[in-house]
C-alpha cells in the first residue's frame, strides 16, 4: 500500500461490506456537517449520521455510498466507517432513488412488525384476563 493513501474498511453489524485500498481522501457527515479526512490527518474518531459517505481512490475517482448513522474511527492510514445500514454501487442521482425504494421498503417491513406485536399483546392480555377469571 502506497503510504501516502489510507486503507478503507465499511463494516455492517454481521459483514464487511467494502474494503478500499489506495483511498486519496474520505469525506462523511456529523451532526456538525461535512467531515473530510486526508491519509496524513491525525486519527480521529466521530459520530456519523444517515447520509452520503465520499471517497476517492487513485485509480477508480470518486465513489458515493448513502450510510445510516454510525462511527468513523481513523488510526494511522487505517480508516473504519462501521454503520448499520450502506448503500451503494450507484450514481449519485441514482443513490437518491435507491435509498428512497429502501426507505418505503423498510417503512411496510416495521408497519407488519407493528401489527404483528400488537396482535400478540392483545392475544396476551385476553388470555391473561381468562387465566384471573378462572381462579
Amino acid at each position: 500500500m502506497n503510504p501516502e493513501l489510507m486503507h478503507l474498511k465499511i463494516l455492517l453489524p454481521f459483514t464487511v461490506f467494502a474494503e478500499i485500498e489506495d483511498v486519496k481522501r474520505l469525506v462523511v457527515e456529523t451532526g456538525q456537517g461535512s467531515f473530510g479526512l486526508l491519509p496524513n490527518r491525525l486519527d480521529c474518531t466521530a459520530a456519523l449520521v444517515p447520509g452520503i459517505l465520499c471517497y476517492e481512490t487513485a485509480t477508480a475517482g470518486e465513489t458515493f455510498l448513502a450510510i445510516d448513522e454510525g462511527v468513523l474511527v481513523k488510526a494511522g492510514k487505517e480508516a473504519f466507517v462501521s454503520v448499520r445500514h450502506a448503500i451503494g454501487g450507484a450514481e449519485l442521482g441514482q443513490l437518491r432513488k435507491e435509498v428512497e425504494e429502501e426507505y418505503l421498503r423498510r417503512s411496510e417491513q416495521e408497519k407488519a412488525l407493528r401489527t404483528t406485536l400488537a396482535k400478540l399483546e392483545s392475544d396476551f392480555i385476553r388470555r391473561l384476563v381468562k387465566f384471573h377469571k378462572e381462579e
